[in-house]
């Protein structure tokens, strides 16, 4: 909603408020470091980002408080039928904050470069909108909208961001075809 559009805001600009102040790690060109340990940084980035928000996506269903006062807007988008794109953006201002706190975080920790960081912020609404589409594109080890529709049909498993190693490390992935089995032996 447009109230939540001045939260949404306070973290990009605490963020780049921390960068540009040099509090954080970031760096604002690739030749800072060179393109090979821009790729090395990149992947630690991401690996401490998908860390984070798995972790922070538990905890919003995990916790009880938590669940009850700010994930289960977002869940009572819960079948299939009733997913869009537009699900995957309903939810309370501060549950989408917790979710972006790793992208800020991780910037206090591990290099990385600033631009990349902020594109990455966005790229995470476009695909939040892509994995409520229920449009599954069988991408291993993408965290796709069918995993994602799992999610939101069983709230136990596949609390991932982009990718699945988080969920397969921590014991919570249920993939499609384990789903599907699971349907059809319930059916017999």
């Amino acid at each position: 909603s447009n109230k939540a559009i001045p939260l949404y805001s306070l973290l990009p600009m605490a963020a780049e408020l921390a960068a540009e102040k040099g509090w954080t790690m970031a760096y604002p060109r690739i030749d800072n470091v060179g393109l090979p340990m821009y790729i090395i940084y990149f992947f630690l980035y991401m690996a401490s980002v998908e860390f984070g928000v798995y972790w922070m996506h538990r905890g919003l269903h995990e916790i009880k408080w938590a669940y009850k006062h700010l994930h289960y807007d977002h869940h009572k988008y819960n079948k299939e039928h009733t997913l869009s794109p537009f699900a995957g953006l309903a939810f309370h201002p501060i549950d989408g904050i917790l979710q972006a706190v790793p992208y800020v975080w991780t910037l206090f920790y591990c290099p990385m470069h600033f631009l990349t960081h902020e594109i990455l912020l966005f790229a995470t609404g476009v695909w939040t909108a892509n994995i409520h589409d229920n449009i599954h594109g069988k991408v291993w080890p993408v965290m796709g909208a069918k995993y994602h529709t799992i999610h939101h049909t069983n709230y136990k498993t596949n609390y991932g961001h982009y990718f699945i190693f988080m969920d397969q490390l921590f014991g919570t992935l249920e993939t499609p075809e384990e789903h599907d089995e699971a349907l059809l032996a319930k059916a017999h």
